[in-house]
């Protein structure tokens, strides 16, 4: 899948203003931005739901919106609802049907789906009984129907607990195994880091990074060090070879922070303090987050 300066129009309202990505076969793709970024709109626009009003946009092959390419693509919506009179079973059964699937596979697809999202014990409860949570899980095996090629979660985890993350985090990793590829559109950063392979991010309708979580972090890292036996501004005395950013977090602690490091490097600041007559109390090296560094994209879009 990849569009290439994606725009969405409402008369006078943008809603989109140019999305670029590429999501290769069989990776997890994070798609992050905050509120009003045009997330939504974007999704609209993969599925077909919506008509872009310029750029491009290739799903499975073909133009985004293709009848016979939806067939192959499995979604769960933010916001979705099931007949409360219906068994979690006779749920998995209607969408076997929707999808065209052969009767003779319905009873093994649905049992397997059961047991794949944690409710193997529950096909015959109504899912007027379930909580927000059970039915955010019967959800995803409804997106999981068919084996899709492609299947986009909008939101999987924001109603569950802990324990439900970790079980929608394997079930998305067993799609990856398998070559299902997933578009992950979520607020949870932590979900990010533990299942994508590359992400996007967006602020007002625009693309302002993508890569690699390496790529998008960067390779540079945050190093604190606590220093004593020299004078005040003793960092200036490396500026012949720079090490990073420095700045004073603690003087009367003598706490330095260097930003922008290279983590290779960090045991040569260390000599360096030390052969300028330095004591070093403390190291600690502080890796950037994604949650770090996407509030840094932000800003700077901003």
């Amino acid at each position: 899948m990849h569009t290439i300066e994606l725009r969405k129009e409402y008369k006078s309202t943008v809603a989109l203003a140019g999305v670029s990505m590429t999501v290769e076969r069989g990776e997890v793709f994070g798609f992050l931005g905050p509120n009003g970024a045009g997330k939504t709109t974007a999704v609209k626009l993969l599925l077909g739901l919506a008509r872009p009003s310029g750029g491009e946009a290739m799903v499975l092959g073909a133009p985004a919106g293709d009848v016979e390419t939806r067939r192959r693509i499995g979604y769960l919506p933010e916001l979705f609802r099931f007949q409360a009179w219906l068994k979690a079973s006779e749920v998995l059964l209607l969408h076997c049907r929707l999808l065209g699937m052969a009767r003779s596979r319905w009873s093994a697809a649905v049992g397997d789906t059961l047991v794949t999202v944690g409710l193997g014990e529950r096909g015959g409860d109504k899912v007027g009984s379930f909580s927000k949570g059970m039915q955010q899980r019967l959800g995803l095996g409804v997106a999981m129907l068919g084996e899709p090629e492609l299947v986009v979660l909008d939101e999987p985890t924001s109603a569950l607990d802990p324990v439900g993350r970790h079980e929608v985090r394997e079930v998305i990793q067993g799609l990856r195994e398998r070559g299902t590829a997933v578009f992950l559109n979520t607020h949870l950063l932590e979900e990010v880091e533990h299942v994508c392979d590359r992400v996007a991010v967006i602020d007002r309708g625009r693309t302002i990074a993508t890569g690699t979580l390496a790529e998008v972090i960067g390779q540079h890292t945050r190093v604190r060090l606590q220093v004593r036996g020299l004078p005040h501004g003793w960092w200036d005395r490396l500026a012949a070879d720079p090490f990073g950013q420095f700045s004073v977090e603690d003087a009367a602690a003598g706490v330095v922070v260097v930003e922008r490091i290279e983590p290779a490097r960090i045991p040569e600041l260390v000599r360096a303090v030390v052969a300028l007559g330095g004591d070093i109390d403390a190291v600690v090296p502080e890796r950037k987050t994604l949650e770090d560094r996407f509030l840094e994209l932000l800003g700077a879009a901003q």
